[in-house]
């Protein structure tokens, strides 16, 4: 597989996430906590919190930081934050945002494989969560930039979707595989979707995406190749979105599947942190 061709692929993923911002800073359906975080919510949902912990004073890394939502929600924890993302647009939003709300984040435009160089420095967390490392064709190479990016001693804080939710579709009431559970890097989901996912029926002008499936034994292979070490890996029944129709509120920020549906693995969480001694 060339450069020429993965470059294509991260272009075009670039291009859509530029079309999406506008469309999310609106937020006509309410899917981002914007007015919350406008109104001093610092909070993240479910378990993000009580796993994340104390972060003041830290000097953390926000990789792939969309518009910086919660890049300021870090910062205003006490946190040193940097914000890194390849969307021109998004970083534009999320300069602004946090100008407007008065909470100093530093935002830097660039792809995330680049961050070593882009950022020139060392961190005591990475912070990376919700609907990041798909966009990603290689994750152990994803891996190797954390590690070079963090600070000995330092750790990645990892939310994601579970990879076996990207291999599912309801179809009348039930979970269906329709897609492999990996992904190779030659050959991505390819999709061209009129809409973004928050329910906006505003037309996209770069529809085309693409997205990779990395099974979790490949994400904790890449971080112990990296020379990380796990401290946890949790998997939860709960989503901060609908993933699926069928799936309902639990009242505190999350989706979970019905009542009565088997339980299955819908996200998960981990740390691995970079050892204290060079």
């Amino acid at each position: 597989m060339s450069e020429d061709q993965l470059g294509a692929w991260m272009e075009a993923n670039r291009l859509n996430w530029d079309d999406r911002t506008a469309i999310h800073l609106r937020n006509r359906t309410g899917f981002y906590a914007i007015d919350r975080v406008k109104a001093g919510d610092n909070s993240f949902s479910g378990f993000v919190d009580a796993e994340l912990g104390d972060v003041a004073g830290k000097r953390l890394a926000h990789l792939q930081c969309h518009f910086g939502l919660d890049t300021i929600r870090l910062a205003r924890r006490g946190a040193i934050v940097t914000g890194l993302d390849f969307s021109t647009a998004a970083i534009a939003a999320a300069r602004a945002l946090a100008a407007e709300l008065s909470v100093p984040v530093h935002f830097v435009e660039g792809n995330v494989y680049d961050a070593p160089a882009l950022l020139d420095a060392q961190y005591d967390i990475a912070f990376v969560t919700w609907g990041s490392i798909i966009w990603l064709p290689d994750i152990r190479r994803w891996a190797k930039v954390v590690a070079e990016l963090l600070a000995p001693g330092g750790w990645l804080y990892l939310a994601e979707g579970h990879p076996s939710t990207l291999s599912l579709d309801e179809v009348d009431g039930r979970l269906v595989a329709l897609r492999p559970w990996r992904t190779p890097v030659t050959a991505p989901f390819v999709y061209d979707d009129a809409t973004t996912y928050t329910g906006d029926p505003t037309p996209l002008t770069h529809t085309r995406s693409c997205e990779w499936s990395h099974p979790l034994s490949d994400i904790i292979a890449g971080l112990l190749e990296a020379g990380l070490c796990l401290n946890f890996l949790r998997e939860h029944e709960a989503l901060p979105w609908r993933h699926f129709p069928m799936m309902v509120s639990d009242g505190e920020g999350l989706y979970r599947l019905p009542d009565g549906h088997p339980p299955l693995p819908l996200s998960f969480s981990l740390r691995a942190s970079k050892s204290g001694a060079e």
